[in-house]
């Protein structure tokens, strides 16, 4: 048996782009916590071509990836079905390239590492989109087909040009659940339609995504091309709990309690975003920059371990190597994030590698305390805080769940 929200267009999986890799927290919050004692960083500078969250990439246009002062060590392009981009590295181990020209109407993204002549590595993620033939709509959905995610994971869809007719673009995709449970829609501006249950999914779930946006007009003269579908599974319910004034994270499992974690939340200037966040990305190491979330030269840290996003603006809770380990669990000091004790290079044996492996993208993590904004539904896979009766509004076919 199954249970129908409606009908939704969307292709292919894909993830969240143009998304700054720092951290914010609430109001005049920026990036992750500069380091009190600073570390070694790396000299190696990556740079990526075309840039992060470009949109519309010709399939004539540069692509490639270079690094300054150092080697590259690994570069990885996947397309939104986790398809690998074959690629060849120059000699000198400066410059990749693609093999094969990239397909349109397609996402990307790009991994790089790099190392410098003492042997410190630095990292690097991107996205882009390429272009779609003339008067075509795409758009990608999360999470991928044959996704294993957590209980908290919408169905996030993300069209790459404005949606007018939005009542046909809800009528042009199916999503439903086994065992059955009610859904419904909620549209954040004309290019984005996320759909989810009143409560978290049950454990088990089966969603299906049916695809039948070929030939529907979503706009005057733009029709969309695609027809497939997008199935994923609900893994175990881990919610956890982010107590910002015992600076405490609890992984809960089923509602009991499996370990509690000393973390460094956001401080006084730059308090963390309360409210439900939910994973949406995930980074064995990341670079994380206080210019990509209006903070200046505040810090460039280009080797943050076991980094998790949690919001479109730059939210993660991630392993934490700089901060004084007195810090953790009594005080907090970051621009926003959540650190977990972590060593450089990251351990897989620390407090944030134990609780990088236990993650699934869509697991939760339920942030109380005082001050700083509530986070904003739209902000990152975010909906929960919004009200269920507010959500049913969403919608374009009226405010009922199916």
């Amino acid at each position: 048996m199954l249970a129908v929200v409606r009908r939704w267009t969307v292709v292919a999986a894909a993830v969240l782009l143009a998304l700054p890799a720092g951290c914010t927290g609430g109001p005049a919050a920026g990036g992750d916590g500069g380091p009190a004692g600073r570390p070694r960083i790396s000299r190696a500078a990556i740079a990526a071509v075309p840039a992060d969250g470009a949109q519309e990439v010709h399939s004539d246009a540069e692509v490639s990836v270079t690094v300054t002062e150092g080697r590259l060590l690994s570069v990885r392009m996947r397309d939104d079905r986790g398809v690998a981009v074959p690629g060849r590295t120059a000699p000198d181990g400066t410059r990749w390239t693609p093999e094969d020209p990239l397909a349109p109407a397609t996402p990307y993204t790009v991994d790089a590492v790099a190392q410098d002549a003492d042997g410190l590595r630095a990292d690097h993620h991107s996205a882009f989109v390429t272009a779609g033939p003339a008067h075509t709509v795409a758009a990608f959905v999360t999470p991928e087909d044959g996704a294993l995610v957590g209980v908290g994971m919408p169905v996030s869809l993300r069209f790459t040009r404005p949606v007018a007719d939005r009542p046909a673009a809800e009528r042009a995709v199916e999503v439903s659940a086994d065992p059955p449970v009610p859904l419904a829609a909620h549209w954040f501006g004309d290019r984005r339609l996320d759909v989810r249950p009143q409560a978290y999914w049950a454990p088990g779930t089966r969603v299906t995504v049916t695809l039948r946006l070929k030939d529907v007009e979503l706009a005057p003269g733009e029709f969309g091309t695609q027809a497939k579908e997008v199935a994923f599974t609900v893994g175990r319910a881990r919610v956890s709990t982010v107590d910002l004034a015992s600076s405490t994270l609890t992984v809960r499992e089923d509602g009991v309690p499996v370990r509690t974690l000393k973390i460094t939340a956001g401080g006084p200037q730059h308090p963390t975003y309360r409210g439900v966040m939910v994973v949406s990305e995930k980074f064995e190491e990341t670079r994380m920059n206080a210019r990509t979330v209006g903070l200046g030269d505040e810090y460039d840290i280009k080797d943050v371990p076991h980094a998790m996003r949690l919001t479109d603006s730059g939210t993660f809770v991630h392993g934490n190597y700089w901060a004084d380990e007195e810090v953790f669990g009594t005080a907090n000091t970051s621009h926003g994030c959540i650190g977990i004790p972590d060593r450089q290079g990251g351990d897989a044996d620390s407090p944030a590698g134990w609780f990088f492996e236990q993650t699934l993208v869509g697991d939760v993590l339920e942030v109380r305390g005082d001050g700083g904004e509530a986070v904003q539904p739209s902000n990152g896979l975010n909906g929960w805080n919004m009200p269920w009766t507010a959500w049913l509004k969403g919608s374009a076919l009226g405010p009922a769940p199916r």
